[in-house]
């Protein structure tokens, strides 16, 4: 069956997290913007890294200026690395608004832009969960409460549209949605397992693919979207990872 060549495929292809990846995931999904020393080893323990592995990996995620010292002895992602943790809520929490048909388009106006201005600015709306259609020409269904740039009027035009085809198909032309459905399902399947490892890596990589949820309305996507349930199952795995990390702390005092 198609789902379980992908599922495996993709499991295979889960490459074991390093100590810095495992340390940024732990800040990047923590509750609180600090954690000491006792608690990242804790937590990456629980992942299988031992504390002297743990603590060679802080000193240099320090110096390269991934992570910063607190006041009070701990330690916090960089600003660069807190735009990211943004970025990563943001896409876990937010929650699209009914739908009325109407769908947001930008139309890119500005010329003699340099290349890295160009792909700036495709960083920029992709991120804003829109999708081109042809070059300059970006969309969405409007769903979404869009935090549009204070500068991307001197770029294009904002407008409002509704396409004269079905949205649907629309849609699908927009975004792979069967392939993004069938990597959640094998993120899911990956998830659910015994092995402390693979399951932190498979959340690690379920942060990722989030970014990539364009949050279609639900008339928009299959039936069996697999979208939510990705979203709440690595939330869950999240709470329990941080209740893990604070009991093994706790046990240490």
């Amino acid at each position: 069956m198609p789902a379980a060549t992908s599922t495996t495929s993709t499991t295979a292809d889960l490459r074991p997290v390093s100590a810095r990846s495992a340390l940024l995931g732990l800040l990047l999904g923590a509750e609180v913007p600090t954690l000491t020393a006792s608690e990242l080893v804790a937590g990456g323990q629980i992942v299988g890294f031992a504390e002297p592995t743990v603590r060679v990996a802080l000193s240099r995620m320090t110096s390269a200026g991934d992570l910063e010292r607190s006041e009070r002895g701990g330690y916090q992602l960089s600003e660069r690395l807190l735009h990211r943790q943004r970025r990563q809520v943001e896409a876990i929490h937010t929650i699209p608004k009914d739908w009325n048909g109407d769908w947001d388009m930008f139309l890119v106006t500005a010329s003699g832009r340099s290349a890295s201005d160009r792909a700036a600015l495709r960083d920029v709306l992709s991120n804003l969960r829109l999708a081109e259609i042809r070059e300059g020409v970006w969309l969405r269904p409007a769903n979404l409460d869009i935090d549009w740039p204070a500068d991307i009027g001197t770029l294009g035009e904002r407008l409002t549209a509704r396409p004269a085809t079905d949205p649907a198909s629309l849609a699908a032309r927009l975004w792979d949605l069967t392939g993004w459905a069938d990597h959640a399902r094998a993120l899911l399947a990956a998830i659910d397992t015994s092995d402390p490892v693979l399951r932190f890596t498979a959340c690690a990589t379920s942060v990722r693919h989030l970014l990539d949820d364009p949050l279609l309305p639900e008339e928009l996507l299959p039936s069996d979207w697999p979208g939510g349930e990705l979203r709440q199952t690595h939330l869950a795995y999240n709470d329990w990872l941080i209740e893990t990390r604070r009991s093994l702390t706790n046990t240490e005092k």
